[in-house]
């Protein structure tokens, strides 16, 4: 597939180039123009975990990007699809996506669509999946719970690297070792252990207004809130998100117990192989991803 490398919208000649050679001012700038809460450090990890493309205008400005996140040799997640508000009328996101579909290959896809861009990524073949609920707001202390039976907590090191990666492929349905060693250096991190193995995990890290607790993989709603209150509980009265396809239960009961409603949603969608979220297992049989790593990343 070939995509036009520069293109003439309304009044602005663009040229899509390399992501890695632009300013992160520039990049932190244009998410803060559209009310994305990213911090520069935030964009500096994304750079480092994944590609990407941006479009600058004749002056370089930059009024257009997008990232993709390559998981193994054939899936990637797209995210930080994000176009200049005075240009979202003139075709710049379809321009954008097209770039990226250019580049990306033979992988499948997924990627989480805001409600504004649902319809673009629809009529580019993605499919839609599950919701997200974003989940945020000032933590509160939340009600105590009973540890599972048999269970107990500690926290993560990092030579729990490679049980972790295992669980969250399980859980995930594609290999994310280098993201996740990446997410465990800027985390803070809970397991849940039974007979000394580790069944359940949550990491926290700080991003946006505050920090984000994810990924969070389990087997059950119980064990998802154990590895989870000792986040909410160590960030009472600060700013906390959280991400989840879980819709009713226990665990998104919990979420909203910990002043962490339901701010906004997005859709989960894929293009090519359908992504295992399509198809989630029930919960109590194998590891489910409780909490989103983050929206760009799934």
């Amino acid at each position: 597939m070939k995509a036009a490398e520069s293109i003439r919208l309304s009044s602005f000649e663009l040229k899509v180039g390399d992501i890695a050679n632009v300013e992160l001012e520039k990049l932190h700038g244009l998410s803060i123009s559209v009310g994305w809460p990213h911090r520069a450090e935030d964009w500096q990890m994304l750079l480092e975990i994944g590609e990407g493309i941006a479009a600058q205008d004749e002056i370089g400005r930059v009024v257009a990007t997008a990232m993709w996140f390559p998981l193994g040799a054939n899936f990637a997640t797209v995210g930080m699809v994000i176009t200049s508000p005075r240009l979202q009328a003139h075709g710049a996101g379809r321009w954008i996506m097209n770039n990226v579909l250019a580049r990306v290959g033979s992988r499948s896809l997924g990627l989480n669509a805001t409600r504004a861009a649902r319809r673009l990524y629809l009529s580019l073949g993605f499919a839609p999946a599950r919701l997200v609920y974003q989940c945020q707001g000032d933590a509160v202390m939340p009600a105590s719970a009973l540890l599972p039976a048999g269970a107990t907590l500690r926290n993560i090191e990092h030579s729990d690297l490679a049980r972790l990666v295992a669980l969250d492929r399980s859980a995930y349905g594609t290999d994310r070792s280098a993201l996740m060693a990446r997410l465990l250096d800027v985390s803070k991190g809970v397991a849940l252990l039974r007979e000394g193995r580790i069944q359940a995990f949550a990491l926290c890290r700080p991003f946006g207004r505050g920090h984000v607790v994810g990924p969070v993989v389990a087997a059950t709603d119980d064990d998802a809130i154990a590895v989870t209150g000792p986040h909410v509980a160590e960030h009472v009265g600060q700013f906390l998100r959280l991400d989840t396809r879980q819709e009713t239960g226990p665990f998104p009961e919990f979420v909203a117990r910990s002043g962490l409603p339901v701010y906004d949603t997005v859709t989960s969608m894929w293009l090519g192989r359908p992504w295992a979220v399509a198809s989630e297992q029930d919960t109590g049989m194998l590891p489910v991803t409780y909490a989103l790593a983050s929206q760009a990343f799934g």
